[in-house]
C-alpha cells in the first residue's frame, strides 16, 4: 500500500478538503494537484474534463506512491469517479453536495444549493436531491464567480463584499435555512458568505465527511507516525506570489509545477 493522500482539484478549493483530513490525519504525507490550467472545470466538455483528469491523476498516483485518492472537486467527482475506480486499484474518494444532511437539519424544510452552474444542472445532483429530500423544498443556485473569488482571496486578494451581496441576492429572497456549499471552493469564503448572509442560515459542506471517509479507507494504516509532509503541484507554469505565500502558510514544503515525465 503507498503511504501518501492524493487529493486533487481543478484549483485551490480542495485545500478546504485537505484541512479537514489534516485535521484528524496530521502526520500523513500529503500531495496536493491543481489543475488550475484548466480552470474552471464547469466551462469544459465532460470528454475534455474526464480524459484530462484521469492522465493527470494516473500519473500522480505512481509519482507519489498514493495510498488514497480524493477529488476535492463536485464538477470533477460526477464525471470521473467511474473511468478512474476502473483504472486504479486503490481507493478513490469523490465529493457529494452534503443534501441529506441538510434536510435532516433544516427546520423550515428550505434548503439551498450552492455550487457552480455545471453542478446544478447536472442530472446526478437532481438524482441526489429526489432520493434524500424530496419533503424539502431545495432552492438551487450556480455560480462561477464565485470560484474565482476564492482563488483570489486565496492569491492574497480581498474579497468584495458588494459584488458578493449581489451574488447571493437570490439566495436572500428564499425561506432557506440551511445552505449547501456543493463547491470545494465555496468553504474557503465561509466568513465572507457568513458576513453576508447573516446567522439565520447555516453552511453546511461536505468537508467532514470526506476526511472521516479517508480515515475509514486507510484503517490501520491511518495510524502511520511521519513528517506531515506537504507538496502541491500546479500545471501551469507558475503561480502567483500571493497564492506561494498562502499555500506556505498552511504548510507545504514544496510547490511545484506539474511536469508529464519525458516532456
Amino acid at each position: 500500500m503507498g503511504n501518501s493522500i492524493l487529493v486533487f482539484d481543478s484549483g485551490i478549493g480542495g485545500l478546504s478538503v485537505l484541512q479537514e483530513i489534516r485535521a484528524r490525519l496530521p502526520e500523513h504525507e500529503y500531495c496536493y494537484l491543481f489543475d488550475n490550467a484548466r480552470l474552471p472545470y464547469g466551462e469544459l466538455s465532460e470528454q475534455e474534463l474526464i480524459s484530462g483528469c484521469v492522465c493527470l491523476i494516473e500519473d500522480m498516483v505512481a509519482r507519489c506512491n498514493a495510498a488514497v485518492v480524493v477529488i476535492a472537486c463536485n464538477t470533477a467527482s460526477t464525471l470521473v469517479l467511474p473511468a478512474l475506480r476502473s483504472r486504479l486499484s486503490i481507493p478513490v474518494v469523490g465529493v457529494v453536495p452534503a443534501i441529506k444532511p441538510a434536510a435532516a437539519m433544516s427546520h423550515s424544510g428550505h434548503i439551498g444549493l450552492l455550487a457552480t452552474p455545471g453542478t446544478v444542472r447536472r442530472a446526478y445532483t437532481h438524482e441526489l436531491i429526489a432520493s434524500h429530500a424530496k419533503d424539502s423544498q431545495v432552492h438551487l443556485f450556480g455560480s462561477s464567480e464565485l470560484v474565482m473569488m476564492a482563488e483570489a482571496k486565496m492569491a492574497g486578494q480581498p474579497v468584495d463584499l458588494s459584488t458578493l451581496s449581489k451574488i447571493l441576492a437570490p439566495v436572500k429572497e428564499t425561506e432557506i435555512d440551511v445552505l449547501v456549499l456543493g463547491c470545494t471552493h465555496f468553504p474557503l469564503l465561509a466568513e465572507e458568505l457568513s458576513q453576508v448572509l447573516g446567522e439565520t442560515i447555516r453552511l453546511l459542506d461536505s468537508g467532514e465527511a470526506i476526511a472521516r471517509r479517508v480515515v475509514h479507507l486507510l484503517g490501520e494504516a491511518a495510524m502511520i507516525a511521519g513528517p506531515g509532509k506537504l507538496t502541491a503541484w500546479h500545471t501551469t507554469d507558475a503561480i502567483s506570489e500571493g497564492l506561494s505565500t498562502s499555500l506556505r502558510a498552511l504548510g507545504f514544503n514544496a510547490i511545484l509545477p506539474y511536469r508529464i515525465e519525458g516532456r
